[in-house]
């Protein structure tokens, strides 16, 4: 069986599918780090798809760092997880966080300014992943207390 798989009925293209694939094959712990995969030939035939196709996706994907040939051995996964997202998946989430952050803010009846403001009193008191970390702690303190307590 395939490591990836593409769908020949569906409008995107083959390279992209396959790309999308074997990122979300590291992602998810499908693949890891120093697992080798299939050659071109192999996986062009498994898939049914032109050899040019997947040789096109392992030399993107090596030159994002994801993967590395080494002639006459093979392709090896070089990438954790987190380094196997595509590039722009980064921004996307970060857009999207903003957008939830402020329809919750213009449901509170905050302006943007005001929640620009605070976030920035908030990032000079200090460092703000610690702040979160602990706050994440007092809250799940707080919650087993009382499920303890209830």
């Amino acid at each position: 069986m395939a490591v990836v798989s593409v769908d020949l009925r569906d409008p995107t293209p083959i390279y992209a599918q396959l790309e999308r694939g074997l990122r979300a094959a590291i992602a998810t712990g499908r693949l890891c780090v120093s697992d080798q995969l299939p050659t071109v030939r192999q996986l062009a035939v498994e898939l049914r798809v032109n050899a040019n196709t997947v040789a096109r996706v392992y030399a993107e994907l090596e030159r994002a760092g994801v993967i590395e040939t080494r002639r006459g051995v093979g392709s090896f996964i070089t990438a954790t997880p987190l380094q196997a997202r595509p590039p722009r998946e980064h921004e996307r989430r970060l857009r999207a966080f903003a957008t939830r952050v402020l329809s919750d803010a213009d449901s509170a009846g905050f302006t943007i300014d005001e929640v620009i403001a605070a976030l920035g009193e908030h990032r000079s008191a200090g460092p703000v992943r610690e702040d979160i970390s602990h706050s994440r702690e007092r809250s799940t303190t707080s919650r087993a207390s009382k499920k303890g307590g209830a």
